[in-house]
């Protein structure tokens, strides 16, 4: 499915969110509060977005998914960009100083595998910051979101890209694990601190977390070297 869409992704992000997604981005890399330069891990990076991000807040970001289209559609991130299973990715254990991942929490079939990966990937005192879409708790706002989400997004999907995975995506919510539990996930996989960060009244959501153990970090001369093909 993501690599069907691939080609109108970007544009289809623009139309959901109204242009939202690029200031959620961007607050996703600053609530890594990591000094540049880090090691940063973009999971599901998709067409490449979080990695400009982050190449743009000074840090050394390495790309990987699982949808050879989307990597493609990435090339014109300055970043090395691998193909990859999130659950088993090929990156030496503790080797980045950070992750984040955007809109991809409710895709994965087993998030605590995943997550325990990511546990295995960031070095003791790492940071994570995870994006995600959320829905909001106000009636008033709850109405307007369904009303986006189930009728109109659906729409924008047929008409640019491709309605299928239109008419999934926003039902794909109902994947996603409440905060309580998915903070209780982030913490079992290695991680303290879990927190919640509301985006434009519940409309969307990050978590932040610390990988347990380790000393304040100390960015490190290179990136974290890939041991798989890249894409």
């Amino acid at each position: 499915m993501f690599d069907r869409i691939a080609p109108r992704y970007d544009l289809m992000n623009r139309l959901i969110s109204l242009g939202l997604d690029r200031a959620w981005r961007k607050r996703t890399v600053r609530m890594l509060e990591l000094a540049p330069p880090s090691d940063v891990v973009d999971l599901a990076c998709g067409t490449g977005d979080l990695c400009r991000e982050l190449t743009a807040a000074g840090h050394r970001a390495v790309g990987v998914d699982f949808a050879a289209n989307m990597l493609a559609a990435a090339k014109a991130s300055p970043v090395p960009l691998v193909r990859a299973d999130a659950v088993a990715l090929p990156l030496a254990t503790g080797a980045a100083d950070g992750l984040v991942c955007g809109f991809a929490l409710r895709n994965f079939a087993d998030l605590a595998s995943v997550l325990a990966e990511v546990g295995r990937v960031v070095r003791p005192g790492g940071r994570i910051a995870l994006l995600e879409v959320d829905e909001p708790r106000s009636r008033f706002l709850a109405l307007g979101h369904a009303v986006w989400f189930r009728w109109v997004v659906p729409r924008l999907g047929a008409l640019f890209s491709d309605g299928a995975a239109y008419r999934y995506l926003p039902r794909s919510v109902a994947y996603l694990p409440p905060r309580t539990e998915l903070a209780g996930l982030i913490e079992r996989a290695g991680f303290t601190g879990a927190r919640h960060h509301p985006l434009h009244g519940g409309i969307a959501q990050i978590f932040v977390a610390t990988r347990v153990g380790g000393r304040p970090l100390v960015a490190r001369s290179r990136p974290p070297a890939p041991t798989g093909n890249p894409a």
